[in-house]
């Protein structure tokens, strides 16, 4: 599916997705027009879904994160559904990850201080639908984030 070419180019625009066109084919040896056009082709083969901007929370002044370990209540048939649709309208919601076994959804939490992160909890997360436990977790340090693949 994917040549040195495409890798050599994902591997560059990983590294920095601000690069242009030419600026990669500078980096990779590779034809701006030909990087163009094999940019243009994994973007269509839903391989490059999107270049965005990475938004540093905490320089905007969301001091705490808090991830949250929810248990639903499976006696409900659309507990999932329910909690999913509701859970994606919180702001303050930055990421939801679904699993099988004892812990169903891990939501991330994001506030400027602890009284912020309280009034959340209280009015936006408790409030969600079928919630049957919930563990809170405080973020302490990000060791490593990256979802660049070792290409």
């Amino acid at each position: 599916m994917l040549d040195d070419e495409d890798r050599r180019i994902l591997r560059h625009w990983q590294a920095d997705a601000g690069l242009s066109p030419g600026e990669l084919a500078e980096r990779t040896g590779i034809s701006s027009g030909k990087v163009a056009r094999r940019i243009v082709r994994m973007q269509e083969a839903g391989i490059v879904e999107g270049v965005g901007a990475v938004v540093d929370w905490a320089a905007l002044g969301y001091a705490v994160e808090v991830s949250l370990r929810i248990t639903l209540d499976k006696t409900q048939g659309n507990a999932f559904d329910a909690f999913l649709v509701a859970a994606r309208k919180v702001a303050e919601v930055i990421e939801i990850q679904t699993f099988l076994g004892r812990v169903d959804v891990r939501l991330s939490i994001i506030a400027r201080d602890m009284g912020h992160y309280q009034a959340i909890y209280r009015g936006k997360i408790l409030t969600l639908p079928h919630i049957a436990d919930i563990e809170a977790l405080m973020h302490v340090a990000r060791i490593k984030s990256d979802e660049a693949l070792p290409l």
